[in-house]
């Protein structure tokens, strides 16, 4: 089946046993032990597992390609499973850009976790390979990062990372599986935060992990998922199962609307330089077509003045939401860097972008209203 068929029919019989066309939600917290006794593989407790979960595990894992997938509350959450099945003492390479909310989680809770990290530009394989030390276990890849939009070669990073015995992780949040499938390139594990384009309705908080093998590096991410407790409820998970049946279709339309804004943007004399893996102008724009079947809906862009100039330019918009999300069917921009706050590398006069289905001639029309003559 191809994807759109997947996504429409997977994991259907999870949890369903009247064959509904759309299954039920299934907002019990414990279920019946069989008479015979307990058998791990059934549902007891909704903490260690339920249908709904199971159901969108199921669909999200076949839409990656990959074996075996965890969900949980949010994509930080989601995150920190992966983290913390590491062990003390270990090393990971992470991007000097990476979302600052993934930046936050390294430097202020998993360095009590005495886990080492190096923020470094993975543009070049040359230095992620420098940056390798001899207790490196993992490497954590963002591409297109966020904000900067800046190219990873999945491949060659994934490559060179199995060469040196070392787990290749792709956060794919923003590309999502219709526009890149990592694990194809070679990537281990993917992970999302499913609040953004699988939900792509703004009113979903979740995160999922996807990995290539059901391996003992998986068993630790389901173990601290089970007992660490951050996991979606039956309800979020219904809503993701239903959101992703149609998100072949909402992201061919991000990605037609946000090629759209770029080029007018590219062309508007208050831009300086606009981040867009589609433009054949972006500097990474040739590695980003190699991995990539679509070029997704971020755009980040720097105008010509200051902080100032950038915070009351996105202010003007009419159409265009002030907000710090992405993802939605509607669209929203936000001064990034006053989201960021310390160790960010995003320049004072960038806004990012988020663009959403609305007619492409009225998301340029409100750019326009906002950038001035």
């Amino acid at each position: 089946m191809r994807f759109e068929t997947r996504a429409i029919h997977a994991g259907l019989e999870i949890g369903n046993p009247s064959k509904a066309i759309i299954p039920p939600i299934s907002p019990s917290t414990i279920y019946e032990i069989d008479a015979d006794g307990r058998n791990d593989s059934d549902f007891h407790y909704t903490r260690l597992g339920n249908p709904n979960r199971l159901q969108f595990e199921k669909v999200a894992a076949f839409l990656e390609g990959g074996e075996a997938a965890a969900a949980f509350s949010s994509g930080i959450a989601a995150g920190m499973a992966i983290l913390q099945s590491l062990n003390p003492g270990d090393h990971i390479l992470i991007p000097e850009d990476v979302y600052s909310g993934n930046r936050r989680m390294v430097q202020k809770i998993m360095t009590n976790w005495n886990l080492e990290s190096s923020f470094i530009n993975m543009t070049e394989t040359g230095s992620i390979e420098s940056s390798i030390k001899p207790n490196t276990r993992l490497l954590w890849i963002e591409t297109p990062s966020n904000p900067l939009m800046r190219i990873t070669d999945i491949a060659e990073s994934a490559a060179l990372a199995k060469s040196r015995g070392l787990i290749t992780v792709v956060d794919n949040t923003w590309p999502t599986p219709v526009n890149q499938r990592p694990l194809e390139l070679g990537a281990d594990i993917v992970l999302h935060s499913t609040s953004k384009y699988f939900g792509g309705h703004s009113d979903i908080l979740g995160g999922i992990v996807v990995s290539a093998k059901h391996d003992d590096f998986f068993e630790k991410i389901r173990v601290i998922q089970r007992f660490g407790g951050a996991v979606p409820s039956p309800q979020d998970c219904w809503m993701l199962s239903r959101s992703t049946r149609t998100l072949a279709y909402r992201m061919r339309g991000h990605n037609e609307n946000a090629d759209a804004a770029a080029r007018f943007l590219e062309g508007h004399h208050r831009v300086t330089e606009v981040y867009y893996p589609g433009l054949e102008s972006f500097y990474g724009h040739d590695i980003a077509k190699k991995q990539m079947t679509g070029f997704g809906g971020m755009i980040s862009f720097l105008i010509d003045g200051n902080r100032e100039d950038a915070i009351k330019m996105v202010a003007k918009s009419k159409l265009i939401k002030r907000a710090t999300s992405l993802g939605g069917v509607e669209s929203t921009w936000e001064h990034r860097r006053s989201s960021e706050g310390e160790g960010s590398v995003t320049p004072e006069t960038l806004i990012r972008l988020s663009v959403g289905l609305e007619h492409p001639l009225d998301i340029i029309d409100d750019l326009a209203i906002s950038l001035g003559d």
